[in-house]
């Protein structure tokens, strides 16, 4: 078994990640997180999670994400975000539009009435999917992170802390110390991600409600897309 000592990479680089799903340690279908590059100096980062077939409506994890964004100094700032939800007697669609000019954000389609009015934006302000890549720029044992979450016509305040020490994790036959990263719990909501310097994408993220794994992605391989 090899050991990976890659240094620190706090640059965004374009990569495509494979994870296999759990549900309480069962098996239960497959992820594809990428980042890719546009020729207009944005950028897209975008997540797919689908249930084995014949499970994929009965465990609703037939799921995709993806959030267009550019970066502004320090910030990862999302310009539009989309969320498809497949299930089996149906789905839902919901579009955001992050306008800096008006400093507003405001989403579309199958979302509650109470989430579509315009919400006022903030410098930082980031989608689910930016923050995981926040976290992997921003993770140093130890450290306390915050972020606010503007996403799906919600805002949430985020507490992150990294733990102190690391843990040995295994990937493809190299083994990585990683950083546990705990979100601060917020109601009956866990969410912990493990991430590595020198690796893009993270490890492995953990939801849990309830006190019951709700949905664990633990990466199988990534790589580099030039």
């Amino acid at each position: 078994m090899l050991a990976a000592t890659a240094g620190h990479t706090s640059a965004l680089e374009p990569f495509v990640a494979s994870y296999q799903v759990y549900r309480n340690g069962k098996p239960v279908g497959d992820a594809t997180m990428q980042v890719v590059k546009s020729g207009d100096a944005r950028w897209r980062i975008d997540l797919g999670i689908r249930g084995t077939r014949g499970l994929a409506g009965l465990t609703g994890i037939n799921i995709e994400q993806s959030t267009l964004f550019d970066v502004a100094g320090m910030h990862y700032r999302p310009l539009s975000q989309s969320t498809v939800r497949r299930a089996l007697f149906g789905g839902k669609r919901n579009v955001g539009v992050y306008d800096w000019n008006a400093t507003t954000a405001r989403w579309q389609g199958d979302v509650k009435k109470t989430r579509r009015g315009a919400i006022p934006l903030r410098a930082g302000d980031m989608s689910g999917l930016l923050i995981n890549l926040a976290i992997i720029r921003d993770a140093q044992p130890g450290k306390a992170l915050h972020y606010r979450f503007v996403d799906d016509g919600r805002v949430r305040d985020q507490d992150y802390v990294v733990a102190p020490e690391q843990e040995s994790m295994l990937v493809d036959e190299l083994s990585y110390n990683a950083m546990r990263v705990n979100r601060v719990q917020s109601g009956a909501e866990e969410t912990i991600l493990w991430v590595a310097s020198g690796v893009p994408t993270p490890i492995r993220i953990l939801q849990r409600e309830n006190g019951q794994d709700s949905l664990d992605l633990r990466l199988i391989e990534y790589k580099g897309v030039n």
